[in-house]
């Protein structure tokens, strides 16, 4: 074995050479780049480190999700939704099309394959990415463990001395085990306000904690989706007047969400968005119920006490259990070395739409903060750069002895 498969104490390890691609993540990201690989005639190779495909969607989101855009939003490239399907999809109809777009394209990713860490060897120009088994090698890394890779969980003072259950909503599945209990619910996003939705229809008794401002738009207006409409405006008006556009269709059939305890940012809805990331809520109904008053709107949490918590207004309350819908984060910096491509949030720090691409073969795909319609963006930028480089260097064949796994010989 070349000493380029070697640990640098002299240990031989196993070591895999990649023709194409190494792809890390296979979740949408990850399956929709090695879609388009494939349509250009470029293999790779995805590492996940769960056992399945798409596992935020499978294994950490509670059961009444739906898409929160139109389905013509969110379907990756080269293959549509079925027609039968919901404007809306729900959860398991996602995973359906996402466990579709794999078989179409027959897309095997290897599972349970934890990268530890992915280096460039600046010395041969190739990636190494180094998992619990095996070290794999090649020309080009994509990054595709998104934005959502890990639970985000924030320093609350006391929550360590809470005697209930506190959970991240990546644990929560459905309101039916909370009925009739007292639930604080941090957070006020799309899964805050969704989950304190959740549990009113279950008869729990929810109060959900709004620290910042945050605008809340209606799903649709005028019979189409608020999303849509936005993206029509936007080809032939100003960004700045669409969002006053989108608030003042807000104000006029949600009313003055000011009143319920949610102040609106003073940038608007898209801009916002632009700049920072932060979503819109849009509302499937939990605007509603706090109308009503059964989903109690609280101010931020001073600190966590044994029984309850204590607000930043001075009041003091009990509960049963804490839910965080504190959202997630990267997890590029645990794992990525070598390169400042990424900021310490492990963001590209190239905005989008050009955050795509890096240096010596690095590329990342679902950081654009623009969700499915981002991700299918990058996709297909990627294959295309990718694939004139592929054609350059066809037939090239690495100095480095490896050693195939034999039943994967086949992909690479």
């Amino acid at each position: 074995m070349d000493s380029s498969c070697k640990e640098e104490n002299g240990n031989p390890v196993n070591c895999l050479w990649v023709h194409g691609p190494i792809i890390v993540g296979a979740g949408p990201s990850g399956l929709a780049v090695a879609a388009c690989l494939k349509e250009k005639g470029v293999p790779s190779l995805i590492l996940e480190r769960s056992e399945c495909i798409s596992s935020l969607w499978q294994q950490r989101t509670y059961d009444r999700l739906k898409l929160h855009l139109p389905k013509q939003f969110c379907q990756l490239p080269f293959l549509s939704f079925p027609e039968n399907f919901p404007k809306y999809p729900t959860k398991q109809q996602f995973i359906s099309y996402m466990e579709s777009y794999a078989r179409h394209f027959s897309i095997e990713p290897i599972f349970k394959e934890v990268v530890e860490t992915a280096e460039l060897d600046r010395v041969r120009k190739f990636w190494r990415v180094r998992t619990q088994d095996f070290e794999y090698c090649s020309r080009w890394l994509i990054v595709a463990t998104g934005e959502n890779a890990d639970s985000f969980i924030p320093e609350i003072q006391g929550i360590e001395r809470f005697q209930g259950p506190v959970i991240h909503t990546s644990s929560y599945k459905s309101g039916s085990e909370f009925k009739n209990q007292r639930v604080l619910v941090v957070g006020c996003g799309n899964s805050g306000m969704e989950v304190s939705l959740d549990l009113c229809r279950h008869n729990a008794i929810p109060h959900m904690v709004v620290r910042n401002s945050v605008h809340i738009l209606p799903r649709e207006m005028f019979g189409f989706s608020t999303f849509s409409i936005a993206v029509e405006l936007l080809k032939w008006l100003p960004l700045r007047l669409v969002d006053k556009f989108l608030l003042l269709v807000a104000n006029f059939t949600l009313g003055n969400t000011d009143r319920l305890g949610l102040r609106r940012p003073k940038t608007g809805p898209i801009e916002l968005k632009n700049a920072t990331g932060k979503t819109p809520v849009l509302d499937v109904g939990a605007l509603s119920q706090i109308k009503s008053g059964k989903i109690k709107v609280m101010e931020g949490v001073r600190e966590i006490t044994k029984t309850g918590a204590k607000f930043m207004d001075g009041q003091e309350k009990e509960f049963d259990c804490i839910i965080l819908a504190t959202g997630y984060k990267s997890n590029v910096p645990s794992w990525l070395k070598g390169t400042d491509f990424f900021t310490q949030d492990g963001m590209p720090k190239t905005p989008f739409p050009n955050g795509w691409k890096g240096e010596n073969g690095l590329y990342t795909v679902g950081f654009t903060r623009r969700g499915l319609l981002g991700t299918s963006s990058d996709a297909i930028n990627i294959a295309g750069d990718i694939v004139e480089q592929w054609r350059m260097i066809k037939g090239f064949r690495t100095s480095c002895t490896s050693h195939i796994l034999p039943s994967r010989t086949s992909i690479y």
